[in-house]
């Protein structure tokens, strides 16, 4: 479980997570694809031209400004999926925001990517709540994402992975 405290407004949180329109710093400045925010909805997360797609589910539960989980799988890998849930909770001084993660395949590259990248979520979006941007060093990592690029692999291409 990661968990961080932010210096914002409830909706605001919750629209950014939940955000299609543009990428989502906070998850590896992927833009998110559904079909429609509902339980369901098959989902992808992609880059942010669009052309490779890292992560796809199923959203599981949507309770505006207050919860969004959806299963998670990363399409490079041939691991089992798991379960992400996003859990906000209005308190005095901004919102608690709570990554959890469930049913994580130990001993797969899955789990040590979610290991590490979980705690890169929570203070990437904090960063951008209260400062408008990630920081210095999540930005020069996002332009290292654009430069590898062109050398993801071709299973990862948005084309083999619709939402629709």
């Amino acid at each position: 479980m990661f968990r961080v405290l932010i210096a914002g407004k409830l909706e605001d949180v919750w629209n950014e997570i939940t955000r299609t329109d543009e990428p989502i710093a906070a998850f590896f400045n992927s833009r998110m694809d559904v079909g429609t925010l509902a339980k369901g909805s098959k989902l992808a997360m992609r880059t942010p031209d669009g052309k490779y797609t890292g992560v796809v589910g199923e959203i599981l539960e949507v309770v505006p400004h207050k919860r969004f989980s959806h299963t998670f799988r990363f399409t490079n890998f041939d691991d089992p999926e798991c379960v992400v849930i996003y859990d906000l909770e209005e308190v005095e001084s901004g919102v608690q925001f709570t990554l959890t993660i469930e049913n994580l395949p130990e001993g797969t590259k899955t789990a040590k990517q979610m290991v590490q990248g979980g705690t890169m979520i929570v203070n990437t979006l904090k960063a951008v709540m209260e400062t408008g941007r990630p920081s210095f060093g999540t930005r020069m990592l996002f332009i290292m994402f654009k430069l590898m690029g062109p050398f993801s692999p071709k299973r990862c291409l948005s084309k083999n992975w619709p939402v629709r």
